[in-house]
C-alpha cells in the first residue's frame, strides 16, 4: 500500500504562505531600516531555500559562500574595469562596454569559485550581474541586498521547522532526482 501523498495544490499553497510571508518580512524590515532589502536576488534564493531545502544548492554553507563568492567577484570586476562609481544600467538604460566585460567575468569568476568551494548555489550569479550591473552598486543598495540575502537565509532556515513546512520525498509533485 502506498503512503497518502497531499495534492500538488495543497504544497503549491504551503510555498505561497512560506514565501509570502518570508519575503514580507524581508522588505518590512528593510522598509523600516529605510533600504531596500527585496531584490531580485531573493526570489531564487526563496525558491531554492523553500522548495528544495534538502539540495546542496539550498544548504546554509552553499548560500552563504555563494553569495559571499558572488559579492567577492561583483566588486573585484567593479574596480578592475573601473566603474566604482558608474552609473547602473536601471539608470542610463543601456550598458557599457565595461559593464559587459565586469558582468560577464564577475559570472565567470563566481562560477569558478563555487566550483572550488563546492557551495553551488545558483542565485548567486544574480547577485553578482546586480553588483556589476550597478543596480546594487556599493552603498546602500549594496547593503540592502546584503542585509535582505542575510535575513531570508536566516528566515528560511526557521521556516524550515514550522510544522507541516517540510514536503515528504515525491509530495506536492516535487521529485528529487534518483541519484541524490
Amino acid at each position: 500500500m502506498r503512503p497518502r501523498t497531499r495534492p500538488a495544490w495543497v504544497a503549491g499553497i504551503r510555498l505561497l504562505v512560506l514565501a509570502a510571508v518570508t519575503l514580507t518580512a524581508v522588505g518590512l524590515v528593510g522598509h523600516a531600516a529605510g533600504g531596500v532589502w527585496l531584490t531580485t536576488t531573493l526570489g531564487p534564493t526563496a525558491y531554492l531555500l523553500l522548495v528544495h531545502p534538502g539540495q546542496e544548492a539550498s544548504r546554509l554553507r552553499s548560500s552563504l559562500l555563494g553569495h559571499a563568492a558572488a559579492t567577492g567577484s561583483g566588486l573585484a570586476c567593479l574596480a578592475i574595469f573601473g566603474l566604482w562609481d558608474n552609473p547602473s544600467i536601471a539608470e542610463t538604460h543601456h550598458d557599457t562596454l565595461p559593464q559587459i566585460g565586469a558582468q560577464a567575468l564577475s559570472v565567470g569568476v563566481t562560477l569558478l569559485l563555487l566550483t572550488l568551494l563546492k557551495a553551488h548555489h545558483p542565485p548567486a550569479a544574480a547577485t553578482t550581474l546586480l553588483i556589476t550591473s550597478g543596480i546594487a552598486r556599493p552603498g546602500a543598495p549594496l547593503y540592502g541586498m546584503l542585509a535582505g540575502l542575510a535575513l531570508l537565509i536566516a528566515l528560511a532556515a526557521v521556516m524550515a521547522h514550522v510544522p507541516g513546512a517540510q514536503e515528504k520525498p515525491g509530495e506536492g509533485g516535487h521529485r528529487e532526482p534518483a541519484n541524490s
